[in-house]
C-alpha cells in the first residue's frame, strides 16, 4: 500500500530514494548490507532508523512505523512501504530489476505484500515485544 506524504515541493527535481531500514536487525542488516554492495552507482540513499532516528522526525516517519515495516521515500517524494519499498529498491538495483518486472508483470505484488505484512509483524514482535519498539526505546 503507497502512502503518499509528499516530501518535495511542487516541480521540484527527483531525489534519490531514501531507504529507511532497522540497522539493529541482524536479518535486516544483511540484507541491507546485500544491496549497499551492490548500488555501486549509488543509486540508493539508506537511513539506519536505529542509529540516527532524527532522521525520522526530518521526513514525518514514527518510529514505530519505521520499525513495523521497510519504508522508502522515493524519488517523486512519496512513501512506499513493505513489498512496494522493495520494489522501488529492486528497480534502481540492475542485478535486481528484472525481480520487480518479474513480480510487476505477474500480479504478484499483492500476495506478496499479504506475506511480507505477516513476517514484518512477526519480526516487529520478535524485536521489540508486544507493545512495539517505540514503547521500548522511550519514543
Amino acid at each position: 500500500m503507497t502512502t503518499q506524504l509528499d516530501a518535495m515541493a511542487p516541480h521540484a527535481e527527483p531525489q534519490l530514494p531514501l531507504v529507511f531500514f532497522d540497522g539493529d536487525c541482524p536479518l535486516c542488516r544483511r540484507e541491507i548490507a546485500h544491496y549497499r554492495r551492490i548500488d555501486t552507482t549509488q543509486r540508493l540513499r539508506w537511513v539506519d532508523v536505529a542509529s540516527e532516528p532524527e532522521a525520522l522526525s526530518r521526513h514525518g516517519l514514527s518510529l514505530e512505523a519505521a520499525m513495523a515495516e521497510l519504508h522508502v521515500l522515493d524519488g517523486a517524494g512519496r512513501w512506499q512501504r513493505g513489498i512496494d519499498a522493495f520494489l522501488v529498491i529492486w528497480q534502481q538495483l540492475p542485478a535486481y530489476r528484472w525481480l520487480a518486472k518479474f513480480i510487476t508483470a505477474l500480479g504478484l505484488r499483492r500476495p506478496l505484500a499479504f506475506a511480507y505484512r505477516h513476517f514484518a509483524a512477526w519480526r516487529n514482535r520478535r524485536r521489540c515485544g508486544d507493545h512495539g519498539c517505540a514503547a521500548n526505546s522511550g519514543g
